[in-house]
């Protein structure tokens, strides 16, 4: 009921690649990394996870409008989602991929009346979805759940603080690189190529600059064998030197 109601609220973009499905349990997750997963047997009321609803996303499926109302919060059961913003002029800021277990829509929790942030489905994606009312209950119930709740946020806060440092101080290559070993070390490989097919404009809307630039950066990047590309695929040839380019930025702060 409460995700049918949101749909009338905007949060969700209207179309037919959305559906709606039974609630999956909580039990069966398999999600470890999940915060209700892991709080399930300390969790002390019951209608935290009974009154859940589940969403099926397609790729390219738009589940959060930025300046929508906050009702709740959306936890990736399945796929992978970008996470933006919209900056100067319209331009789209990418501000995180977020993949299986991983929350969706915590910036305007608690205080906001607003998502600050938009939120894209990259694959075909299945969300859980929470209430507002549920898991503000849910915290004031169970002090394990607040505490990894506060543990979550205090580690966002560094990695948004570690990524406001990096733009300011990198150069766009250096800026270009950070971003390919941020996917890397998120998402990993599959078969070569970095395990999330981005576009070179995704590319240059998480690294902060333009779609040219990051273009002209990848042939360089090719040219001295530091990476090789299929479409849109991209593979790391040589991981510790991309890693050398820019150790003294502290890559392995943003995870």
């Amino acid at each position: 009921m409460a995700l049918t109601q949101n749909l009338n609220k905007g949060i969700i973009k209207k179309g037919p690649s959305k559906t709606f499905l039974n609630a999956l349990s909580c039990d069966s997750c398999v999600n470890t990394n999940c915060l209700i997963k892991k709080n399930l047997t300390t969790i002390s009321s019951s209608y935290l996870t009974k009154q859940k609803n589940n969403l099926k996303c397609k790729k390219g499926q738009q589940f959060i409008m930025e300046g929508a109302p906050v009702n709740g919060l959306f936890f990736i059961l399945k796929g992978t989602v970008k996470v933006f913003r919209t900056g100067i002029n319209g331009r789209e800021q990418i501000v995180r991929f977020a993949k299986e277990g991983e929350i969706i829509g915590h910036r305007g929790f608690g205080t906001e009346e607003y998502y600050s942030i938009g939120a894209i489905a990259l694959q075909d994606s299945v969300l859980c979805y929470f209430s507002k009312e549920n898991l503000q209950a849910a915290l004031l119930e169970t002090p394990k759940l607040a505490y990894d709740m506060m543990l979550f946020y205090a580690n966002e806060l560094n990695r948004s603080e570690s990524k406001v440092k990096s733009i300011s101080q990198m150069t766009v290559r250096e800026r270009v690189i950070d971003t390919l070993l941020y996917i890397h070390r998120k998402f990993g490989d599959l078969r070569g190529f970095l395990n999330l097919p981005l576009s070179r404009k995704e590319y240059a809307d998480y690294a902060g600059t333009t779609e040219e630039q990051v273009i002209r950066i990848f042939s360089a990047l090719k040219k001295e064998k530091l990476i090789t590309s299929q479409g849109r695929k991209i593979g790391i040839s040589n991981l510790d030197l991309l890693k050398k380019e820019i150790n003294e930025h502290n890559y392995f702060l943003d995870s």
